[in-house]
């Protein structure tokens, strides 16, 4: 009886509770329960595409991918910014 409430309690939590997932945006933890792209993560977070260099889980990542990538439990994301002086 318990293992069959426990089998149940799983379903449940697996076809009706949001699944969140946490990544992290350079070093800071963030949560989301939403399929987003790193695209999409540029976007919200209002970087300027030309100034920028992503690396993505420790390897840098094409511009060209950035709408084809789905933010994944734990990924690992860094913008390392361009900046110029003189």
């Amino acid at each position: 009886m318990i293992l069959c409430l426990v089998y149940f309690l799983k379903i449940l939590k697996t076809k009706f509770m949001p699944k969140i997932k946490n990544f992290f945006l350079n070093g800071q933890k963030y949560s989301t329960q939403h399929n987003i792209t790193l695209f999409e993560l540029i976007t919200y977070f209002n970087y300027n595409l030309s100034l920028f260099v992503l690396e993505y889980n420790n390897s840098i990542c094409n511009k060209t991918d950035w709408k084809n990538i789905f933010i994944s439990k734990n990924d690992k994301i860094e913008i390392i910014t361009i900046v110029g002086g003189g």
